[in-house]
């Protein structure tokens, strides 16, 4: 149940990023806690009786964690010591070169929805002449 468009719940999360038990389909929310105790960068807004939700940045502060732990394939403390790290120091390139793939990740995926969509409304448009 999202709140308000800026802010989601802790179980909109889990399904956003697919984490979910396989076989009742419930959101793992937590998980999200336990990389909210081990991550400093993980600041949801807490409401009353303790509710979770998390703003835009925190929604993207989560999928990076995720693309690091699922994706690359990093220990919780790897992925603390990427996350630690300013992306702009170049004297780390590890760090940085797995956060620049996250972000040219994001960015193909993102392209690639938008050449979908006109490529969609070239047919409409073709259709309509």
């Amino acid at each position: 149940m999202t709140i308000n468009k800026e802010l989601i719940s802790i179980s909109e999360l889990a399904q956003i990023l697919d984490l979910v038990d396989s076989r009742n389909k419930k959101p793992l929310t937590h998980t999200l806690r336990f990389w909210e105790s081990k991550f400093k960068q993980i600041k949801p807004t807490i409401l009353k009786g303790g509710r979770r939700y998390y703003s835009k940045k925190d929604v993207e502060v989560v999928k990076m964690i995720f693309y690091l732990l699922k994706d690359q394939k990093l220990t919780i403390e790897g992925a603390v010591k990427v996350m630690n790290n300013k992306i702009n120091q170049l004297d780390d390139s590890t760090s940085s070169s797995i956060k620049s793939n996250y972000h040219k990740k994001k960015i193909i995926t993102k392209s690639g929805n938008i050449l979908s969509k006109l490529s969609k409304i070239i047919k409409l448009n073709k259709l309509i002449k």
